[in-house]
C-alpha cells in the first residue's frame, strides 16, 4: 500500500496550550507540524461545543466527553508535560496520558524544563513562582465550579456520581482520611455492598 493511499495516523495534541491567549494559533502550528511529519493533528479545541443554556458543569461535561471522543479517534498522543501552574504538568494533560495508555495507544511526552521532578519540587516557592513565564501567568483559568481540572472531575463524576471535597486544617490536609472514608461509603452503595 503506497504512502498516499494510507490513512494518516491521528495524533492527539495534549497540553496546557488550550489555556493560552493564543490557543487557536498554538493548535494550528502544532497541527501544521504534524502534517509536515505525515500525521493528522487533533487538537482539543477542534471540538465545536454548543454551550447555550448549559450550566457550568454541563459545559465541562460536553468538553470532557468531546476530548475523550477525540482521543478515541487518535492513534497516538503527544503531550506537552512542561510544568504548568506549579512543579508538575497540567492536570488535564496527565489525565489524557492515562486515558490513552488505558486505550493501549503510544504516548510521547516532552517538557521545556530540563530540571527533573525532584529538583523542581525542592525549589523554593519563590523560585518556582519566578520560573513561570509571562505566557503561563496570562493563561486562562477554567472555571466550571468543579473540584479539579474538568477532565479529571468529569471522569470522577461520570463514574461515581460525586467528587468528595472537604475543608481540612492545613496541618492535616495530606493525612486526613474523612474524604477517603466518604468515598468508601459511596463505593459500597454504588457496588451494592450491604
Amino acid at each position: 500500500m503506497g504512502e498516499t493511499s494510507r490513512r494518516r495516523l491521528r495524533v492527539y495534541l495534549a497540553g496546557p496550550e488550550v489555556f493560552f491567549p493564543d490557543a487557536i494559533a498554538q493548535g494550528a502550528e502544532k497541527k501544521r507540524l504534524c502534517a509536515e511529519a505525515g500525521f493528522e493533528g487533533v487538537y482539543p479545541l477542534d471540538n465545536s461545543v454548543d454551550t447555550a443554556g448549559l450550566s457550568p458543569e454541563a459545559i465541562a461535561r460536553v468538553i470532557s466527553h468531546g476530548n475523550e471522543a477525540l482521543m478515541r479517534s487518535a492513534d497516538v498522543l503527544v503531550a506537552n508535560c512542561t510544568p504548568f501552574r506549579g512543579v508538575s504538568m497540567d492536570a488535564g494533560t496527565a489525565f489524557e496520558i492515562g486515558f490513552m495508555r488505558a486505550l493501549g495507544r503510544p504516548v510521547f511526552g516532552y517538557s521545556n524544563v530540563a530540571a527533573d521532578y525532584a529538583c523542581r519540587v525542592q525549589e523554593t516557592p519563590a523560585a518556582a513562582q519566578a520560573a513561570w513565564d509571562a505566557q503561563t501567568r496570562q493563561a486562562d483559568v477554567e472555571d466550571f465550579g468543579l473540584a479539579e481540572n474538568l477532565m479529571i472531575a468529569i471522569a470522577v463524576l461520570d463514574s461515581a456520581g460525586r467528587f468528595v471535597t472537604r475543608a481540612v486544617p492545613d496541618d492535616r490536609r495530606l493525612s486526613d482520611l474523612e474524604g477517603f472514608r466518604a468515598c468508601l461509603v459511596l463505593a459500597r452503595a454504588a457496588l451494592g455492598i450491604g
